[in-house]
């Protein structure tokens, strides 16, 4: 059954959205068209509803030791008010089950982000572990009753501004806030994240106050974007999503420190958590895939790279594409893949077959595009 968003009549009757379906919620996929929306975000400031995303809070003695048993990043080191992510949890052959943001208020009290397409398999996870272990901690999930949005950007700092919370500006990245006011409404949390490679912040607040928070932004500058700039976003930035980058399937995904991921989400000194003898063993044979990021030449602008294209080097396939799109800011396809690491060579002609056509490629890092602006 699809979930609507709590804002769902304001997006479609107020804003004019076209509303589709998404992990299960029926969401905002676009106002005006995908491309304007991309640029909107890279050049001034979004606002997407990001209700869909789970919002679960752990409570009780044995909320650190839970966390710690389930992901292989060390949440010791996480400080109050702080989030921690991202977070990969872990099946027992190493491959993803979830990429997760988890935010400390106490040891016995944090938040978890899940994924809206695994927020319910997480849940019953997360009950199957506390029960094995025997652990002291209490789920409840709020992902029902608190509206979610993020608002990201260069310019989210002048907005804030006009809004009356200039305050939430002295945050500092992945720092949070809980019981503050913006435009006059009460929000349950506020954090300096988001997953478009700007800078921003995402809101929790009930339904009604999040509308007013939302009227407010509109007057002060931000302008409604949809999921689907989202996609693109994220790719550009080199941001995976379950069922592209990763999964839980062995025979389809590589385990997981070959997805690079970075910001010490794999801590090799951690022992003890789920998946971790898979993921010694694949750190001792070596990485066969590596995630990298592919551009296109700009002269092959509408080969799209899409998921499951074969990647080659002098007609040996060496890979394939797991997601891609057409990059507003760059102009061309950009896409992210697997490639056999002795391949895998940063600045390297590759040609990926479309339709039945090979186009010619490059190698990149992460993020594929220049100058992503610096944040606090």
């Amino acid at each position: 059954m699809v979930i609507k968003t709590h804002l769902w009549e304001f997006h479609e009757k107020e804003l004019g959205a076209t509303m589709g379906e998404f992990g299960g919620w029926e969401v905002p996929m676009l106002y005006t068209s995908s491309m304007e929306e991309h640029n909107i975000v890279r050049t001034a400031v979004g606002i997407f509803d990001v209700a869909h995303m789970g919002r679960i809070k752990l409570t009780g003695p044995d909320v650190l030791p839970f966390l710690q048993k389930l992901y292989p990043k060390d949440m010791s080191k996480t400080k109050e008010y702080w989030m921690s992510g991202p977070t990969l949890a872990l099946n027992e052959y190493a491959r993803v089950k979830d990429d997760e943001m988890a935010y400390k208020v106490s040891d016995e009290e944090w938040f978890v982000i899940a994924n809206a397409p695994y927020r319910e398999k997480m849940l019953k996870y997360y009950d199957e572990v506390i029960k094995k272990y025997g652990f002291k901690v209490q789920v409840e999930d709020l992902t029902l009753k608190l509206a979610m949005i993020a608002v990201q950007g260069p310019k989210v700092e002048e907005v804030f501004e006009k809004v009356g919370a200039g305050w939430a500006n002295d945050l500092h990245t992945l720092e949070f806030r809980m019981n503050e006011e913006i435009a006059g409404q009460k929000v349950y949390l506020i954090s300096r994240s988001g997953w478009t490679g700007e800078d921003g912040f995402e809101i929790w607040a009930e339904p009604k106050a999040m509308v007013e928070i939302y009227r407010a932004l509109l007057k002060a500058g931000a302008k409604p974007v949809g999921i689907i700039c989202r996609d693109t976003l994220r790719i550009e930035m080199g941001f995976v999503l379950g069922g592209d980058e990763y999964g839980e399937d062995p025979t389809k995904f590589p385990p997981a420190c070959c997805l690079r991921y970075g910001l010490g989400a794999i801590d090799w000194n951690k022992r003890g958590y789920i998946g971790e003898e898979a993921l010694r063993a694949c750190r001792r044979e070596g990485c066969r895939w590596i995630r990298v990021g592919i551009r296109m030449k700009k002269k092959h602008a509408r080969a799209i790279l899409r998921h499951g294209y074969t990647v080659y080097v002098e007609d040996q396939p060496v890979g394939w594409i797991t997601s891609g799109t057409y990059s507003p800011y760059l102009r061309r396809s950009v896409g992210q893949a697997y490639i056999d690491a002795r391949y895998a060579l940063f600045g390297d002609t590759v040609e990926v077959e479309i339709r039945g056509k090979r186009y010619e490629g490059r190698i990149f890092d992460f993020p594929l595009i220049p100058g992503r602006p610096v944040v606090k």
